[in-house]
């Protein structure tokens, strides 16, 4: 695997971490600024929303740049709202810079994807993408605690000069280690506008989406589920977060070696495998031996989805994959959103913490759904090959 790609999955760690970090820091941010804590936590949802739109967006209007400039104009902008995020009093100002961070974030992931899958190879690609990936798992197991440690000891204002710093190393890095100048065959806005027609893309979205909601409804109220469920202390919730991490790992790494060849075999796998952790957390929240076990095999197996419905993009995209790609960082974000919303809900109206595991199951049976549908329009997608081919030859 070349060396760019893992400097590519440590720009994601980078960015990674700001996205994750203010879950620990709202009340620290909200009594600086004088706000309530759901005012603080509209912070989180202003980047998800950056990031839902930012992908497509960036990915169009940045087509025509080298794959190494746009790169470092999105970490350049990246680390500068972080400085002005780091500088300011003001609530507002606060949430634009999250806003505009966000946007950018989603066009580095959309062109770093395309990126490492063309230095890794179409043998390796979903390999590769386990690795970019792979940033973002690190960013939780271990981005998230530490921004969250900085910003309790030194200011919320530390976490985010942290990133920003970070930042500017990953610029080091990209030019370090990524080529300049236009690919061979510049991509054409017309070619990708086209690919964006085939139903089987929209159906490898609908996986993206639901699988990570899937994972997202469990894991936006892990931290009161642990405390006031299962019974740990808050000591506790750092611990098991950095097992659930730990779990994302170790899912995200064994998948990336063989949704290359089994891409079907390995979403059907880590689906069911998900499907059955959140039944079993439902069931045995206020059972620690049982919860906390379960809660790191939705770790595992819910990030063990992602080199395949990555891959599958990617395989579905063909030469125009860089909207394509787009398209699926914003099928994230909608898991991302749409997941906890559910999730809140749900709470809302008194079901308690064990009803997230139920939603997320359900949410996995959807995706899980999926797979069928896509194997065949996989199959429906060769057989013309095929037979082209067998008339050729008279076979």
């Amino acid at each position: 695997m070349p060396r760019a790609v893992y400097l590519l999955g440590a720009a994601i760690f980078a960015q990674g971490t700001s996205e994750l970090m203010l879950a620990g820091l709202l009340p620290e941010i909200a009594g600086e600024l004088h706000v309530t804590i759901p005012a603080a936590g509209l912070l989180i949802s202003a980047f998800a929303v950056g990031m839902l739109v930012g992908a497509p967006i960036l990915a169009v209007t940045t087509l025509r740049w080298s794959r190494r400039a746009a790169m470092l104009a999105f970490l350049a902008i990246f680390a500068l709202t972080h400085v002005a995020g780091a500088l300011t009093s003001s609530y507002g100002v606060l949430l634009a810079t999250r806003v505009a961070g966000a946007f950018v974030y989603a066009g580095f992931w959309a062109v770093a994807s395309v990126t490492a899958v063309e230095l890794a190879g179409p043998a390796a690609r979903a390999k590769a993408m386990s690795i970019l990936a792979g940033g973002l798992t690190v960013a939780t197991s271990i981005g998230l605690p530490a921004g969250t440690l900085l910003g309790q000891h030194l200011g919320w204002r530390s976490a985010f000069w942290a990133v920003a710093i970070l930042s500017v190393l990953a610029i080091a890095g990209v030019l370090a280690t990524i080529p300049g100048g236009h690919a061979e065959s510049a991509p054409e806005l017309r070619a990708e506008l086209k690919n964006m027609a085939k139903p089987q893309l929209w159906l490898a979205y609908s996986t993206t989406a639901l699988s990570t909601g899937a994972i997202l409804v469990i894991f936006s109220y892990l931290a009161p589920l642990l405390t006031q469920t299962t019974g740990l202390s808050a000591g506790w919730v750092p611990v098991v977060l950095a097992l659930y991490g730990l779990g994302a790992l170790i899912g995200i790494t064994i998948s990336g070696r063989t949704a290359d060849d089994r891409p079907f075999g390995t979403l059907a796998v880590g689906l069911i495998g998900l499907i059955l952790a959140a039944i079993v957390l439902a069931l045995t929240t206020s059972t620690p031996w049982l919860a906390i076990p379960a809660i790191i095999g939705i770790g595992t197996f819910g990030f063990a989805t992602n080199p395949a419905v990555n891959s599958r993009v990617f395989s579905i995209a063909g030469d125009a994959p860089t909207l394509a790609a787009a398209f699926n960082i914003s099928a994230f974000n909608v898991g991302i959103t749409v997941g906890p919303w559910l999730g809140g809900l749900s709470l809302n109206a008194g079901t308690g913490y064990p009803a997230v595991g139920w939603i997320g199951a359900a949410l996995a049976i959807l995706a899980l759904t999926t797979i069928p549908l896509a194997r065949r329009a996989a199959a429906r997608t060769t057989q013309p090959t095929y037979e082209a081919a067998t008339s050729i030859t008279g076979a």
